[in-house]
This record gives C-alpha cells, structure tokens and sequence, in this order.
C-alpha cells in the first residue's frame, strides 16, 4: 500500500471513538484525507479519487483491473521515493557546498585543480612521492563536525592507488616530513555513495597527515 495512503486509512480508527454522526464522520475522514494528499499529491484528479473510492467502497467493479492499479501505485512510490533522495541529495550537496567555502575561506589555505584544499602545518625537505610509488605518514581523519572517523598514529605505508583520490592528490605534492591539513570534497573522497554507517554521502573529509618515508 502507498505510505501516502496509510495515514489517511488509519484516521479511521480516531475518528470512529468520536461517535460522530454518520455524515460529519465521513466529511471528516474526508477532509482530513484530502488535506494529506493536497500536500503530497497536488494536482491529483479528485473526480477519479472520488469515483474509485466510491466503486471500491460499494463493491462496485472497478474500471482498472488489480494488476494494473498495483503497477500505478509502485510506479508512484518509486518516484516518490525517487524524489525524496534528490531533495535530500540536494541538501546534503548544499552543506557541502557551505562548508567548503568557510574553510577555503580559512588564513593560509590554498586550492589544489581538483579542489582539495590544503594548509601547511610543518614543512618537509624529503622526498616527494612519485605516482603508483608508495608512503609512509600518520594521519587522524575527521568529518565536518570535528568527530574522528578514522586515525593511525603508528607509521603506516600505503601505496598511493590504494588511497581516496584526495591523497593521492595532495601527497605527490608533499615533501617527507611535512605535515598539511587537507579537507577533501566529497568527489574526491566517497562521493554520492558515502561510506556505510561511517561517512554520509556527500560528505566533505579533513584530515592532518603527516608524510614520514616515500618508497617505491
């Protein structure tokens, strides 16, 4: 059954304990139905509302066989569904888009092409990275609201194509033994998918990362 409809079919049961007359019990269930659907579904044909619901009432046959109607409604509910994701796509777009602003914004910060933002925390004079090679750093990652999400302060390597793309952006450009914060927009990151439980989709990564060793 469409969520659109359950509300509307469960004021029955309130309305029935009102011991309401006949009529004003029906204009009320009525009224209260058509309030929900002029917000969700506006521009609904009330003639065709009115007359399936009066057929499907009386027992009368209906003008849309059952196969066909349930093919309608999931219709319905896949883009209703459809919809919802891209508004909540929309908004989580436009955090991003705010808050990667503010930080460029930020003293000291500078744009890479890709977007990744990055400010130096403690210069290096080693090595830098080649493509496909390997790095050793300690890093905390953190979301846009501060909370750690990952973080390994033992030296660790890595190989740079087993990275999110925003490492494998800034750490070629990195000396051993720099230390930069860079805050990674989510194309550069875990995109439109996020990352399980952990990272939201659309979500904006910052990290400090301190590059200790290149290798090959």
């Amino acid at each position: 059954m469409p969520r659109f409809l359950v509300l509307g079919l469960c004021l029955v049961a309130p309305f029935a304990l009102a011991n309401a007359d006949d009529h004003d019990l029906a204009y009320s269930l009525g009224a209260s139905l058509g309030e929900r659907l002029r917000t969700e579904m506006p521009g609904l044909q009330l003639d065709a509302l009115v007359e399936g619901l009066r057929q499907s009432y009386q027992g009368q046959p209906l003008k849309l066989d059952k196969a066909r109607m349930q093919a309608v409604l999931q219709q319905h509910e896949a883009q209703a569904d459809s919809t919802a994701e891209q508004a909540e796509a929309d908004k989580l777009k436009a955090v991003e888009t705010r808050f990667m602003a503010n930080e460029r914004a930020r003293a000291g910060v500078h744009e890479l092409p890709e977007g990744v933002l990055y400010s130096e925390l403690q210069s290096g004079a080693g090595a830098q990275p080649k493509a496909g090679g390997k790095v050793q750093v300690r890093y905390v990652g953190r979301l846009p609201d501060g909370s750690v999400f990952d973080q390994n302060q033992q030296p660790q390597w890595f190989s740079l194509g087993s990275v999110i793309e925003g490492w494998q952006v800034a750490l070629p450009r990195m000396h051993a033994g720099a230390k930069w914060r860079l805050v990674i927009p989510s194309a550069q990151a875990y995109g439109a998918e996020g990352a399980g439980d952990l990272i939201a989709p659309y979500t904006p990564l910052v990290f400090e990362i301190e590059l200790l060793a290149v290798g090959d």
